[in-house]
């Protein structure tokens, strides 16, 4: 006869033979899980690369703005009189204010971006075409969309004025040379630069949204704007409440296309805090003061962050912050 085994070690070890090294593989992450040396020999690299790439660079900006440097010479100490110059600046606070105006817009055309995808997520016909138009301006460079728009813009040969002439327009307006309407003509390709970023989170979020939910408010016979107010739009709540804090942020600190497109001109009409950092120190030579800028300017995107959220946390949110 064979040889016999208890019913329990028979099924765990000769029906199963191959749970016995699955436990002790178990074992041993385990153990290397709980071993603190193995843990910071894994976390202890990126940190350095965190620390290295990213607070050091800032803590380094808040310490060249207590100095006065030519970005060259020896620096010498003057405390927070960069600061205090700051704040005194008339100049930067009249770019400070076209960042903040940006910012706004911004916020409000994430509304045009959030109608947009509930339209491509309904997949009406041709959507799908539309879909790979809008990443069109996600493609090119900032460079690229500032020489494209600067032709756009142009007051004899541009495409824009050629239009507003064939309409009967008379005098067509000078978009990049009229220091009253040049910020707000440069609003427009910067908010269609992002327009595809913003439309795919969206696009993305929105087709998360459970089908269960839609059809039974289809069959309880809610009209489709009804469903995306009532039932898409709040569900993807987070995910407008992040695109509204990087809406914001990413047009307080922006900066390359008006660079490009007018170089914060004429006399600072178009200017914001970014390229007025950027105009004092390469070409004032005045990096200390730039540092500070760049700082006070770090200072108000973490305060602008903060607000956005407060403002749009819920109870359990705030309660839980």
């Amino acid at each position: 006869m064979g040889r016999t085994y208890p019913d329990t070690i028979r099924r765990r070890y000769v029906l199963f033979p191959y749970r016995l090294p699955v436990r002790k593989g178990k074992s041993v992450m385990n153990k290397v899980m709980s071993n603190k040396s193995m843990i910071a020999l894994y976390v202890i690299p990126s940190l350095l690369l965190v620390v290295a790439l990213i607070y050091m660079p800032i803590v380094m900006t808040g310490y060249y703005g207590l100095m006065k440097w030519d970005g060259v010479g020896k620096m010498s100490f003057i405390g927070l009189q960069n600061y205090m110059e700051l704040l005194r600046d008339e100049l930067f606070w009249s770019s400070a204010k076209h960042s903040f105006l940006l910012a706004i817009f911004s916020a409000l055309s994430l509304l045009v971006y959030l109608l947009v995808a509930l339209v491509l997520s309904a997949n009406l016909r041709g959507a799908n075409l539309f879909r790979k138009i809008y990443l069109i301006p996600m493609l090119l460079s900032s460079v690229a969309i500032a020489q494209l728009w600067l032709k756009i813009f142009h007051p004899t040969n541009g495409m824009l004025n050629h239009i507003l002439t064939a309409l009967g327009v008379e005098q067509a307006p000078e978009w990049l040379s009229n220091p009253s309407i040049v910020l707000y003509a440069i609003f427009i390709p910067i908010l269609w630069q992002y327009a595809g970023f913003y439309i795919l989170i969206y696009y993305a979020a929105l087709k998360n949204v459970p089908t269960s939910l839609i059809e039974s408010a289809r069959i309880d016979g809610a009209s489709p704007w009804r469903i995306a107010l009532s039932i898409r739009v709040p569900l993807i709540a987070e995910v407008m409440k992040v695109t509204v804090v990087l809406a914001v942020v990413g047009s307080l600190k922006y900066f390359d296309l008006i660079y490009v497109m007018t170089g914060g001109g004429p006399n600072g009409a178009s200017e914001v805090m970014a390229s007025y950092m950027y105009r004092k120190a390469f070409k004032g030579y005045d990096f200390g003061y730039a540092s500070a800028i760049g700082f006070f300017l770090l200072i108000i995107c973490l305060v602008m962050t903060w607000l956005i959220r407060r403002a749009t946390a819920t109870k359990d949110n705030i309660q839980y912050s």
